[in-house]
């Protein structure tokens, strides 16, 4: 069923855009706010729930991508009221508006987990590249919000795929287009006695389509 569109044209907005642009934006603000609520809530889980000989490295690793994580949706959430919109970050406007399903792995080895979240980061990072096209249309200043986004999305998927690449630079989830599938692809590397990363390697800075 398609969603229900509705006009979220604000009654005022910043200087120097019309109140109709305002509002385009609102709606594009509106589902990365909603994408990285959800991207949070889904290394917060992987983070739990991760198990195996990677456990370590991979539970130390999470955790600044969802401090990071949480201050964008703060920055993305602060970007739309400015702009007179509403910042709608409860649990039932992510659930009724994204165009995504939950997050479908539970509790399998490390690599398993990386590989699925390999996915969902890509669906992100192209749903923000295609943002970020939109948005430079109308205002550079949410243009430039969503830029510095991306890079620090892409560098959190590069520390994933660190784990799942091998010698020859393939990755182990290059064919896969379902979390479940790339999750399998994750558990056979993991099988094969892939090595284990050094713990806290790539933590990052304390830091699907979605």
């Amino acid at each position: 069923m398609a969603k229900e569109i509705r006009d979220l044209t604000p009654k005022y907005t910043v200087p120097g855009i019309e109140r109709e642009a305002a509002g385009r934006l609102i709606g594009l603000l509106r589902m990365r706010l909603h994408a990285l609520n959800d991207l949070h809530l889904t290394l917060k889980h992987v983070h739990w729930n991760v198990v195996g000989p990677h456990f370590i490295a991979v539970h130390q690793m999470i955790d600044p991508q969802v401090d990071r994580v949480r201050d964008m949706a703060d920055d993305v959430a602060e970007r739309l009221a400015a702009l007179g919109g509403v910042a709608q970050g409860t649990p039932g406007a992510l659930v009724s508006e994204r165009s995504w399903d939950d997050y479908a792995i539970g509790r399998p080895d490390a690599l398993a987990h990386l590989a699925a979240l390999d996915l969902v980061y890509t669906g992100l990072i192209e749903d923000v590249r295609t943002s970020i096209k939109e948005a430079g249309q109308v205002d550079p200043a949410t243009e430039d919000l969503l830029i510095e986004q991306l890079r620090d999305l892409e560098q959190f998927q590069w520390f994933v795929r660190a784990h799942l690449e091998n010698a020859s630079g393939t990755l182990a989830t290059d064919t896969a287009r379902f979390e479940e599938e790339a999750a399998a692809k994750g558990a056979r590397l993991e099988q094969s006695g892939h090595p284990v990363p050094r713990a806290g390697a790539a933590a990052g800075r304390g830091h699907a389509a979605r």
